[in-house]
């Protein structure tokens, strides 16, 4: 086990270094001058080459990933150069709130979506089992721009219930937290459902009912226990997807997280913010699958001795 959770550990470095410079080459590939966009169009050419100079974009792109590189294995993600306040302070700012509306979000998604599964792989073909596979579907295929305005236009607008944007008291989290959870619910409720399915049929759940263990118990005790494993793995993922999908739902309910900087940072051509940004997303999502791989070693034996084997 200790053999295949260093394994796992040191193949995080070649893939945190690739995200680096890919981020790194896509964001000097997008179109516009930050320089331009920085000075204003109406700027001088002297001006605008000075701050090109300033901002570094003057020298070769080896150079400018070479001190990328240096100031990041510092801690030092550079300045935003519109705030001019430290990349990290900014993103310390916006990251816990983008953390805690998908933390809520995904609770929502795992709660809804297993309990759906469950009922519908135990109440197989129902009308159920149907319909909770037919709002499964929905949700998976709803985009989430629409999704968010149709339920702000239901639940603001029109019923008046809930708060269209902003984050403040804990009305405002509903709506963008039951939006960016729609697409997990879904996935989460079809995969336990095709699991319970596969797990019901084992042989060791017809021994139990055999011997006299109540239904209730044969399903929560026996078979969920089982059937979550293939589960674990998605709600780790999906914790990783939903950091980087939360883009989307903070522009729409002007959630102030890291997403609608993202954003914002874009617009601007703030190429220190956007680096910073992307990079922190792209490196909690591998770490959150690194701790997916140690934890669904632990509770599947088989996967560890495998790798021993190889």
């Amino acid at each position: 086990m200790s053999g295949y959770i260093l394994r796992r550990i040191l193949l995080t470095i070649p893939v945190l270094f690739g995200v680096s410079l890919i981020i790194f080459v896509i964001i000097r590939l997008l179109p516009g001058d930050p320089a331009v966009a920085i000075a204003g169009v109406h700027a001088s050419q002297e001006y605008i080459e000075q701050v090109r100079q300033d901002m570094q974009l003057d020298e070769a792109l080896h150079i400018q990933y070479g001190t990328f590189m240096s100031n990041l294995l510092r801690g030092d993600l550079g300045r935003s150069t519109f705030s001019r306040r430290p990349v990290t302070v900014e993103l310390g700012e916006r990251f816990p709130r983008t953390v805690e509306l998908t933390v809520i979000a995904l609770f929502i998604a795992s709660v809804l979506g297993i309990s759906a599964g469950v009922i519908a792989a135990v109440k197989r073909y129902s009308i159920f089992d149907n319909a909770s596979m037919l709002f499964s579907l929905f949700g998976v295929a709803a985009p989430v721009f629409w999704l968010a305005l149709m339920l702000q236009l239901l639940f603001s607008v029109h019923l008046g219930w809930l708060p269209a944007a902003g984050r403040g008291t804990w009305m405002h989290y509903i709506l963008p937290s039951v939006t960016l959870g729609a697409a997990s619910t879904g996935l989460i409720a079809r995969i336990t459902r095709s699991s319970m399915i596969e797990v019901l049929k084992q042989d060791y759940i017809n021994t139990a009912r055999a011997k006299g263990v109540m239904e209730k118990s044969v399903i929560y005790h026996h078979a969920l226990k089982n059937a979550l494993i293939p589960v674990v793995t998605i709600l780790g993922l999906q914790f990783g997807i939903l950091l980087g999908g939360a883009v989307l739902t903070e522009t729409v309910f002007a959630w102030p997280g890291i997403g609608r900087l993202l954003v914002d940072s874009l617009l601007a051509r703030d190429y220190p913010v956007v680096q910073g940004a992307v990079l922190l997303l792209a490196s909690v999502f591998v770490f959150i699958n690194l701790f997916v791989d140690i934890l669904y070693a632990f509770l599947d034996p088989r996967i560890s001795y495998s790798q021993e084997s190889e």
